[in-house]
């Protein structure tokens, strides 16, 4: 079965740039979807909900103002967290501290700020390095109210040989979730696939991963700040899929899905 993906207008433009971008300095597999994007090389850029900042942009949609980030915020800095109407708020702290209302969050530190939560106080004393997520408010979701982990204790779960997850949201609604996953030299490589697209961001370590597209397999790098997003019933994680030293990643779905497994790399979409 093949599975077309189509994207609204703006979102599509800006994922195409995002691939090209990532194909400028490594000479990664090109890809009809972000996949082995540094944010490094990315520009920064202007973001209006969090005046003052500096940001590097991976996806935007202007019909629904909602987007990806990460965001440098300045020492001393102060605002909010920038909500929109009928959009949720995710943050993610990557280095230093954020106050997000009274609680404060170190590396590892979550909040999910459900459509309506607006007018949360974001300050940072000694300036802090995060991921910002912007989404459409899913009307199946039962999380209502603000959800702030502030990362001083992670319980992690192992789920295979070398690979353990901690689960920072599961939305029993909607079927939504972000997690950490985390992998070590010991994990198995195994062609799998979603039924749900899913982003990630490397939060330590180095990774290497094989994508299967068209029936062939695409394999690199990536570092530190490497970002995918990789569509519904994607192939990946086979062939030379692997850590030497072990990856942290910060993980996300934005509905229910299943993963299934494969023993192959077979052409199962076309991306449109």
């Amino acid at each position: 079965m093949r599975i077309a993906l189509r994207l609204p207008l703006p979102l599509a433009v800006l994922l195409s740039v995002s691939a090209g971008i990532a194909g400028c300095s490594t000479s990664p597999p090109k890809l009809p979807y972000p996949a082995f994007v540094q944010t490094d090389e990315l520009s920064d850029v202007f973001l209006a909900t969090l005046p003052g900042t500096r940001a590097k942009r991976y996806i935007e949609d202007y019909s629904t103002r909602t987007g990806r980030y990460r965001v440098n915020l300045p020492p001393s800095w102060s605002g909010t967290t920038g909500g929109v109407p009928d959009a949720t708020v995710e943050l993610f702290v990557l280095e230093g501290e954020v106050s997000v209302g009274d609680i404060k969050l170190i590396p590892g530190g979550y909040a999910y700020l459900p459509s309506g939560s607006l007018g949360f106080r974001l300050a940072s004393n000694p300036g802090a390095q995060i991921l910002y997520f912007l989404s459409g408010q899913d009307p199946t979701a039962v999380i209502r109210s603000p959800l702030i982990l502030d990362g001083v204790e992670t319980r992690w779960q192992e789920i295979a040989p070398g690979v353990s997850q901690y689960i920072l949201r599961s939305d029993p609604g909607s079927g939504a979730r972000t997690w950490l996953l985390k992998t070590t030299a010991e994990a198995e490589a195994v062609w799998t696939s979603s039924t749900a697209t899913r982003e990630g961001y490397l939060v330590s370590g180095a990774h290497t991963i094989s994508e299967c597209f068209e029936g062939e397999v695409k394999t690199g790098d990536y570092l530190p700040g490497g970002y995918f997003l990789r569509p519904a019933n994607t192939l990946n994680g086979g062939g030379s899929t692997g850590t030497k030293n072990g990856s942290v990643w910060f993980l996300s779905e934005s509905s229910s899905a299943s993963v299934t497994a494969s023993e192959a790399c077979i052409d199962t979409a076309s991306f449109d």
